[in-house]
């Protein structure tokens, strides 16, 4: 992926070098399978901080990573590249569809644990999630270790732009009133709007895929499409639930499908389509983008 030299967001905190204990401990399987049930919750901080803390006190013993990270660190450079790339390309976008200006979420690297600032103190081990109280998007750098090595995710550049954007597609979402619309669409339809939340983030990364696309030049090629779309189905609900408990239970899912994560990134990626009535049809009764 063709990051280096592209314009760095100014709204990137590095808090890595300020954590404290690790709420999870016990090493890379209980970061996994706080990740996965994490997953299976919707990624809400609260309740992943107590799934990790209470497997943590089973386990025993607390792991530090405390120590600064380089002055020039790739994490950082490339946060900062990739955020500059979506407030680019999601602030020509909100002019020229929504006619007003794209308010830019901050984003915070941290490790161990960290404060969200109104979603509560979330561990690393719920993976990389947006809190809609701060507007901020959190990332632990090496979650993308354990994706790869745990979920057989990949953890490339272009998999890893294609994680934040989701994130950054959470925060589109909250600017535009769709957070609001999952419980009154679970009232009325009798059906987990979360899924069909993470589905409109997965497709929203791909708008922005399109966009930057056309913005910055050819900056994925055919081997980062690969990365991407190897990452999307290993972090769908099926697989993750067979990798970890050796069945499916589509009853929890709140992600959606494997097929279906790599469907909506694939289909925002070829339209670039961010009208509002493309977006509205993930909440309309008479359309079912569960259904493949």
């Amino acid at each position: 992926m063709d990051w280096e030299g592209k314009a760095e967001s100014s709204n990137v905190e590095d808090r890595r070098g300020n954590a404290g204990p690790a709420v999870a401990a016990g090493g890379g399987l209980v970061t996994i399978i706080a990740v996965a049930l994490a997953y299976f919750m919707g990624i809400d901080p609260n309740k992943a901080k107590q799934i990790a803390g209470g497997i943590a006190n089973q386990v025993g013993g607390a792991g530090q990573r405390q120590n600064a990270p380089p002055t020039n660190d790739v994490h950082l450079r490339f946060s900062k590249a990739v955020l500059g790339m979506t407030e680019t390309v999601w602030s020509n976008i909100f002019q020229q569809e929504y006619r007003k200006p794209y308010e830019k979420p901050g984003m915070v690297l941290f490790a161990n644990q960290v404060d969200s600032e109104g979603c509560g103190i979330a561990p690393s081990a719920v993976g990389p999630f947006y809190c809609p109280a701060s507007r901020k998007v959190f990332l632990d750098p090496d979650f993308f270790n354990e994706l790869e090595a745990k979920l057989g995710g990949d953890s490339g550049d272009a998999s890893r732009a294609y994680v934040i954007a989701h994130e950054v597609g959470h925060h589109i979402q909250n600017l535009l009133g769709y957070n609001a619309m999952v419980e009154s669409f679970r009232k009325r339809e009798g059906e987990n709007g979360g899924i069909r939340l993470e589905l409109q983030a997965d497709y929203l990364a791909g708008v922005w895929a399109h966009h930057a696309e056309q913005r910055f030049g050819t900056i994925f090629d055919r081997g980062d499409l690969q990365s991407i779309i190897k990452t999307a189905q290993s972090i769908g609900d099926d697989r993750i639930q067979k990798k970890m408990k050796g069945w499916v239970s589509p009853e929890s899912f709140n992600h959606g499908k494997a097929e279906q994560r790599l469907k909506y990134f694939l289909e925002g990626m070829k339209t670039g389509d961010a009208r509002k009535q493309s977006l509205d049809r993930f909440f309309n009764q008479n359309v079912a983008p569960l259904d493949l």
